[in-house]
């Protein structure tokens, strides 16, 4: 059974009450409290489930990446909301970056100072070739 949240109007107190689908409406309800029938029903915060894939398409707007080129601080934000929607383990490194970021540190900066970070690990460099060599 549901459970419907309601105010009282007279006392100010918040309460609970466990309604069929069928009793809702039909049943008058009072304050637990005071026993007025003042009351209002209360609609809580809802949370709607988005698949991963809908939750990351909110940061595609291509309007959105271009501001971020010259802002590190709003490029670290970004990365930090991206964080719990991706769902995967990131970097070990992923915090300190972002943190670098948020403070207004350009990623050039960031690959200065720790340059392990922009190396890529894998033994074939063919296979990470990603130039424009077509």
């Amino acid at each position: 059974m549901p459970i419907y949240e309601y105010l009282c109007q007279d006392c100010g107190k918040r309460f609970s009450i466990r309604l069929s689908y069928s009793e809702y409406g039909d049943v008058t309800i009072q304050c637990t409290v005071c026993q007025s029938q003042k009351v209002q029903r209360r609609i809580e915060r809802i949370r709607i489930g988005h698949s991963d894939e809908e939750r990351l398409q909110q940061f595609a707007d291509p309007a959105q990446m271009d501001a971020l080129v010259d802002d590190p601080v709003a490029l670290g934000g970004m990365l930090r909301k991206m964080k719990d929607p991706m769902g995967k383990a990131t970097a070990p490194d992923f915090d300190e970056v972002v943190g670098r970021l948020e403070k207004g540190q350009t990623p050039e900066e960031i690959e200065k100072e720790i340059p392990e970070i922009g190396a890529l690990d894998s033994g074939n460099s063919d296979e990470n070739d990603y130039s424009d060599d077509f």
